[in-house]
């Protein structure tokens, strides 16, 4: 992943989380000022807003890095962050599609099933992104520390190398000497 995909993926999903739970907090944890308030808190249609806007921008995201990123990974079967990435792609559809069908469908009976599982997957797709970063990271350090240690490591071809080059250094020093001592 480019640093450019990798931005565009944290802030967007960042920024859809964030206007999401603040969403979730004024509509269903802050009481109403009155009785015939019709919304809990004056933020919430702006962080509702907020939430319809960014959201679009961070499925965009996702999809740029698609094809570089997420099928590459699948088909590899690489082990760093698999478990989390796998969790972020199969809770990343029914999340959008719930955050789209949420927006379109009228029927109050189909709106409270959307909410939730809106809401469940979207907890979900947070906490396996975090935990993508986390688990990749530490992953990867492992596996760069495994691959220098190695390295130093002395193989059969390494061992090969390095008695060649100690010979061409003890010719190269024969040579040096010998032309010293003819002079």
């Amino acid at each position: 992943m480019t640093l450019f995909e990798r931005w565009s993926v944290w802030s967007t999903a960042i920024a859809t989380g964030i206007t999401g739970l603040g969403f979730m907090w004024a509509k269903y944890f802050v009481n109403p000022p009155g009785p015939w308030a019709v919304v809990n808190h004056p933020l919430e249609p702006w962080l509702l807003k907020a939430h319809i806007v960014v959201a679009p921008a961070f499925v965009f995201a996702v999809g740029l890095v698609t094809a570089r990123h997420i099928i590459p990974h699948l088909l590899k079967r690489e082990r760093p962050g698999r478990r989390s990435g796998l969790t972020m792609v199969w809770t990343l559809l029914p999340m959008v599609l719930s955050g789209y069908l949420i927006q379109v469908v009228s029927m109050p009976g189909w709106l409270v099933p959307l909410a939730v599982v809106h809401i469940v997957t979207g907890f979900g797709f947070l906490l396996a992104l975090v935990g993508h970063r986390v688990r990749s990271k530490s992953e990867g350090r492992r596996v760069e520390r495994a691959l220098s240690n190695d390295a130093r490591r002395p193989t059969i071809q390494n061992q090969t190398r390095h008695e060649a080059l100690r010979c061409r250094v003890s010719v190269l020093v024969r040579n040096t000497h010998s032309t010293e001592l003819e002079r």
